[in-house]
């Protein structure tokens, strides 16, 4: 790409030209270009000013994907061990949260886009209690917001309705959770509203990094290797691979894996400090809107993620199979078979809907996967459900996948619910193995116990 075409880009992507990418809808998800400028937001610092005078010990978000990434790479760069963040389902998980805070002593975040979000909101029936803490972080006029005044909420803090989940890291689905986990904001926006103007430039970091992106791809360069980063690339894979994983296409992010390899291209992350963390979010977002002019498709719509959560809710009311992952297993002998067919070029995808604090546990499965020469992502379920699912579903059919589950003991009520946390886990391990084998992705699924034994 020529200078005079790259300025071009620029130009048109700042005039809102939807027809830099497919020249349907994605203009109206361009609010992410004018978030910094947008700090500070008065109804968000009025809604916080009620929420800082709480005399709570902790605070809890309860979110997914786009709500819940950006929070978690904020909690590990501070390393604050006051702020939780919970995106799973798995019973064990909710019960060991519930162990390491006090329930009437907490501020409970409840954080959706839609309002709907399943997980989030039986997170919300778990924990809700008249006269505990809460908040809510949801699009105006959303469902949540409606509950959320008509149960006297502390405060309900309006996102921005032209930003999609991935891109709303520096909106109030990311402010919200950082400014009460102590980060300071006014770094991290000073970092993206510099980020923001350079991004109109000539020497501009996010069209630099997007054409890289992007021409590393037409190469055949489509897995993006970066450094974990204190957990950036969790974020990075939900803006990479919901973002491009469509049409048969996509970039396949890899966090922590080796560069090495003729279908990978290495990328850095920059996150030395707080204003650094604002500006290479904004960059990435910059650079992944970039990329899709490249790749020919619309980075702001997710296609297929809703594949998963109708087997899921078909398995849930009965329609479909039983919701007991536990005791069905393809075992070893199976793994192995889908591991001897990999072939270069393609990824292998571990996809554990697991306890998280065994995640550990699963290192033996990933070094034999590793073994076959391709590169291996891995992913905890439900998170990666609101994250690399759509790549999954909606790639490149290069993919190979190794569903594990565990035995999450006895059931967790929710209530007002006619299922636990267990039959909800078990129907979405069920939902989403039933919606790749349905795409013809090769798929297995193993227990802990087979991983154990590898």
């Amino acid at each position: 790409m020529s200078p005079a075409e790259a300025a071009e880009l620029v130009e048109r992507i700042w005039a809102r030209d939807a027809s830099v990418w497919t020249g349907r809808d994605e203009a109206r998800w361009l609010g992410w270009l004018d978030e910094p400028s947008r700090y500070p937001r008065d109804q968000m610092q009025e809604e916080l000013a009620k929420l800082r005078e709480l005399d709570v010990s902790s605070c809890v978000l309860l979110g997914m994907g786009g709500s819940s990434l950006a929070p978690e790479v904020m909690r590990r760069s501070l390393g604050t061990d006051s702020f939780h963040v919970l995106d799973s389902t798995h019973p064990a998980a909710v019960r060991a949260l519930e162990k390491r805070v006090d329930p009437d002593d907490t501020l409970f975040v409840v954080s959706s886009k839609s309002g709907t979000t399943l997980e989030t909101r039986c997170h919300l029936d778990y924990f809700w209690r008249k006269g505990r803490s809460f908040a809510a972080v949801t699009d105006p006029g959303s469902e949540l917001e409606a509950l959320g005044r008509e149960r006297g909420f502390s405060a309900v803090i309006w996102g921005e309705p032209t930003i999609g989940g991935r891109y709303s890291a520096l909106s109030p689905f990311g402010l919200v959770p950082g400014a009460l986990m102590g980060l300071d904001l006014e770094q991290l926006m000073e970092g993206a509203t510099e980020m923001q103007e350079a991004c109109r430039t000539e020497r501009n970091p996010g069209l630099e990094l997007g054409l890289a992106l992007g021409h590393a791809w037409l190469e055949g360069r489509d897995k993006v290797v970066v450094p974990e980063a204190n957990g950036f690339g969790l974020w990075l894979e939900q803006l990479l691979a919901e973002s491009t994983g469509k049409e048969g296409k996509g970039l396949v992010p890899a966090p922590g894996e080796s560069p090495e390899g003729a279908d990978r291209q290495q990328r850095e992350v920059r996150m030395d400090s707080v204003r650094d963390l604002g500006a290479d979010f904004y960059r990435w977002e910059f650079a992944t809107a970039v990329a899709g002019t490249i790749l020919e498709i619309n980075p702001f719509d997710q296609p297929n993620v809703q594949e998963a959560k109708d087997r899921t809710l078909e398995v849930l009311s009965g329609q479909g199979r039983g919701p007991d992952p536990g005791t069905r297993s393809e075992g070893t002998g199976a793994l192995e078979e889908l591991l001897s067919g990999a072939q270069p070029g393609d990824y292998i995808a571990v996809l554990a809907f697991i306890d998280p604090a065994r995640e550990a546990e699963l290192k033996p499965l990933v070094e034999r996967a590793r073994a076959t020469g391709c590169v291996v992502t891995s992913g905890l379920g439900p998170r990666y459900l609101h994250s690399t699912g759509q790549l999954h579903k909606g790639g490149p059919p290069t993919g190979r996948f190794v569903q594990v589950v565990d035995e999450p003991a006895e059931e967790l009520s929710i209530p007002d619910r006619p299922f636990g946390f267990r039959t909800l886990i078990a129907a979405q391990a069920e939902g989403d193995l039933a919606a790749l084998a349905e795409r013809g992705r090769p798929i297995v699924r193993v227990t802990l116990d087979d991983v154990e034994a590898l």
